[in-house]
């Protein structure tokens, strides 16, 4: 029977009114007031669903699978039949079921059969505000498909802390519907000094913790938050072994449990419990009973790993918002407490939201699913998706561009004009990353799923042989495994079956190094694969491949991580879109010239200094890349100057995605050398022995000309006009050697015409003729006037200098001594006759007797 006692019942009937009204509609009720269990019986029961069926979209698949059991019993149902629940690879509906619980990946892909949902009057996103990245895009599809196809689809949001007025604005038209629920109060506590995470586990802290509050609470159950299974088994231990949790249960409840132990972690139990949950438990689930939460403040957050190019979970803080959630699970029917393990300045630091999936997640996947379900609704294509799609927050441009390259390199979408491929489609049929979408249908072909679906798997852990081994674990390997391979997947293949002969014990695990759990886990792993496969009509029985099978389906799913060793001494490498790295010193793919990294490490060595390492590699042949990508190929040429040899160098280069696979040596063009050259002179790495003083004083000469007289149509000569002129010095050559003793002077001033050469001899000449007869040689500077340097002696009977260029430029006297150092600096010789030649010749007359003294 439905439980019209929790609080969500208060709202019922304006919640039905608005749905009568509105096809979109968000609910905020608190945790804890049955919003999960009960407002889709409500939607049946109220005649709003019509004969179609209410999906209730689950973050989680736990939740799911829970939350439809609780409604079926409720309704005195068998489990399939009026309730049921899909999750990835378990539907337990029917064609009776109206009530039905799915994860939010399995109706984004049902999507791709069912463009219009036909069949599905209410689509309802619990827990809306995880952000989960298939809830986001889930909803805007399903916005999608009511704006196109069904505006009578009803779509419902739900959730304890929403930004509801902000959802709402974007949902318009959109009702809004509250329920103020009945919770009791929580005594929240912290931590009284940060924990040493080098020194202390988190598991001792709780159970510390646990230890000093139970006391203080005789009645209730108690509820631990841990980030993960590994974690959780550890607190288990502990608490087991705690003398303060004698006559209690302890027991786990995570994601990886049989069902059986799921439930049992739930159901109310004839004593007290200590249930140590991962955030399962945070929302949707509800654990009556509970009167103490003991929060380590810890989670496994998705986020986009760059080393893989896939999503990885990884042990992050929790946002404020979450730790609300935790807390309330402690106030559904009693007054409870909850210690937070950590303190409150700590929790302060803390963001107070969760940062969406959207903004944090590779999208390559959704992107691949909404592109192939695109056939009854507006299509979407690479040049569209960024704004045709309704996001409710749009993701980074840099983080689009990323995934629809990848989807691009793994030819799932059309380099020509963005669209969707037949690959792609076939692709977006696997409920898998594309990358082993596409390694998955390269083994379909080649004869090798089995093995394809094994390394898909150990791609998800993390390691599987521990790093540095002492010499006698090195030397078991070395036994037991090639050192020396195609593919660094190999041993570690090899390493994951005898785990699996030897039944993943971990003694017989820990004399090879290998981690025992993750050993297991890949198992798991691959049995999901091997699912997936067999669903899709893949043939998962022996494989018929050999290793350059399992080698070319790699390459099809890492081909946007290709890279090619820089010679056969090194571990550099360039990769593919022009990167560069080096090969992992512990890999066995050391005689390869191509190889594909299904991992590639950025980590900085130094300031703005990062290092890039390859690892898990495979080598390829480049007849394969020709076989499976002739359309990426292009030819290029390359030219650049060995400063070793000071000579300029070219090759015709084979290049793939702009990495080059294959060269040869051709001559330079001219052009090509003489650009080269001149940026080597430029730079000042060259020099030019008859690029002297003469060159410069006639580009000086030329531009006061060019700056006094415009009139005269010459334009000065330019910084690029210089090196203009070098490049023409260069012209037909190739090293240093055949033109650094090539003249100058001849090229720099064929930049003027014979007429133009005639005016700068005329109005800017060498030599300057005074009124005695005598002809000093100008001196040209770059900025300022141009000066001549002459004795006293030598201007005598001279009381006015001439001025250049058509007597628009006064020229400078530097007027010396008879030991040829200078005594004044004018261009007035008559006031330096009058005024301070008396006085200088004084002076210079005691010193120098013998010289002429006027």
């Amino acid at each position: 029977m439905q439980n019209r006692d929790l609080p969500i019942y208060e709202i019922r009937t304006p919640l039905l009114a608005a749905l009568r009204t509105h096809a979109r509609l968000i609910i905020e009720a608190p945790t804890g007031s049955g919003k999960s269990t009960q407002v889709s019986q409500m939607l049946v029961d109220g005649g709003l669903a019509g004969e179609g069926q209410v999906v209730v979209l689950q973050p989680r698949r736990i939740a799911a699978r829970m939350l439809a059991a609780r409604v079926a019993s409720e309704r005195d149902t068998r489990l399939g039949d009026e309730v049921g629940y899909q999750i990835r690879f378990q539907d337990c509906s029917s064609r009776r079921t109206r009530i039905k619980y799915v994860t939010e990946g399995v109706l984004l892909r049902q999507m791709l059969a069912r463009p219009r949902l036909d069949g599905i009057s209410t689509v309802v996103f619990d827990e809306f505000h995880e952000r989960h990245l298939y809830g986001d895009v889930t909803l805007g599809q399903a916005l999608r498909i009511q704006q196109a196809l069904r505006p009578d689809l009803k779509i419902i949001i739900m959730s304890a802390t929403l930004d509801a007025e902000n959802l709402q604005g974007r949902l318009q038209p959109c009702a809004v519907v509250r329920s103020a629920g009945r919770t009791y109060p929580v005594r929240v506590e912290y931590l009284a000094r940060p924990v040493d995470e080098k020194t202390t586990q988190v598991w001792d802290v709780a159970a510390r913790e646990f230890e000093r509050l139970i006391p203080e609470v005789p009645e209730g159950d108690v509820l631990v938050f841990m980030p993960g299974a590994y974690e959780i088994g550890r607190t288990l231990q502990r608490l087991a072994a705690s003398p303060a949790a004698r006559g209690m249960r302890v027991l786990p409840l995570h994601g990886e449990l049989s069902e059986a132990d799921q439930d049992r972690a739930v159901m109310p139990a004839d004593q007290r419990k200590i249930v140590v949950a991962t955030n399962v438990a945070e929302t949707s689930l509800t654990i009556d009973g509970i009167r103490l939460v003991i929060d380590s403040g810890l989670a496994r957050v998705p986020r986009f790993d760059s080393y893989r190019g896939i999503n990885t979970l990884l042990t992050e803080k929790i946002s404020g918002d979450s730790a609300d959630q935790r807390t309330g699970r402690a106030g559904r029917t009693a007054p409870g407490r909850c210690i937070r393990l950590w303190t409150e300045a700590q929790h302060r630091e803390r963001p107070p939201k969760i940062i969406p999936e959207v903004l944090r997640l590779d999208l390559s996947e959704v992107l691949l699913t909404l592109m192939a379900s695109s056939s009854a609704l507006p299509e979407l294509t690479r040049n569209n998706v960024a704004e045709n799609f309704p996001w409710l927050d749009r993701p980074d441009a840099r983080a689009l561009e990323r995934a629809l390259d990848l989807l691009a390199d793994l030819g799932a979408i059309s380099l020509a004009d963005g669209r969707i491929t037949d690959t792609g489609q076939r692709m977006a049929a696997l409920p898998m990353h594309p990358r082993f979408a596409r390694m998955l249908l390269a083994a379909g072909e080649f004869g090798c799923v089995r093995t394809a679906a094994l390394i898909a798997a150990l791609t998800q852990e993390r390691t599987l042989l521990t790093r540095r081994p002492d010499e006698v674990t090195r030397q078991q390997r070395d036994h037991r495994m090639d050192d020396e391979s195609a593919s660094d997947f190999f041993p570690l293949m090899q390493a994951w079956s005898y785990a699996r002969e030897h039944d993943f014990d971990l003694e017989d695990c820990r004399r090879l190094g290998i981690h025992a759990q993750t050993a297991r886990r890949v198992g798991q792993n691959w049995q999901s694969f091997l699912r997936i496969a067999e669903a899709e009509g893949m043939p998962a029985g022996p494989d018929s491949g050999d290793d350059e099978a399992v080698q070319m389906c790699l390459l099809m799913g890492f081909s946007d991580h290709l890279a090619r060793r820089l010679h056969d001494g090194t571990m550099r490498c360039n990769l593919v879109h022009r990167r560069a790295g080096t090969l992992d010193k512990e890999s066995v793919v050391r005689r390869w010239d191509l190889l594909v990294a299904a991992e590639i490490h950025e980590r900085e060595v130094q300031k703005n200094k990062v290092d890039v390492m390859l690892s898990l590699c495979t080598g390829v042949k480049e007849e394969w890349l020709r076989r499976f990508f002739p359309d990426d190929f292009s030819t290029a040429r390359s030219v650049e100057f060995d400063a070793a040899a000071k000579r300029v160098v070219a090759q015709a280069n084979m290049v793939f995605r702009g990495l080059v696979i294959a060269s040869k040596t051709v001559p330079p063009t001219d052009d090509e050398a003489a650009h080269l050259l001149a940026d080597e002179v430029s730079k000042g790495n060259l020099t030019l022995k008859n690029w002297n003083h003469s060159v410069e004083q006639w580009i000086w000469r030329v531009n006061i000309l060019a700056r006094a007289c415009p009139d005269l149509g010459i334009q000065p000569v330019t910084d690029e006009d210089i090196r203009h002129m070098v490049e023409q010095v260069c012209h037909g050559a190739e090293s240093y050697k055949d033109i650094k003793e090539r003249p100058v002077l001849a090229v720099v001033k064929n930049w003027l015409s014979p007429a133009q050469l005639a005016l700068v001899d005329k109005w800017v000449p060498e030599r300057l003729k005074l009124s005695n007869g005598r002809t000093p040689k100008l001196n040209y500077v770059k900025e300022g006037a141009p000066y001549i340097e002459t004795r006293i002696q030598e201007l005598y009977d001279v009381t006015r200098l001439p001025a250049l260029a058509m007597g628009r430029v006064a020229v400078v006297v530097h007027i010396l001594a008879p030991n040829s150092r200078p005594v004044q600096i004018t261009e007035d010789l008559a006031r330096f006759w009058r005024e301070q030649y008396p006085v200088v010749k004084k002076e210079l007359q005691r010193r120098y007797p013998k010289h002429e003294w006027r």
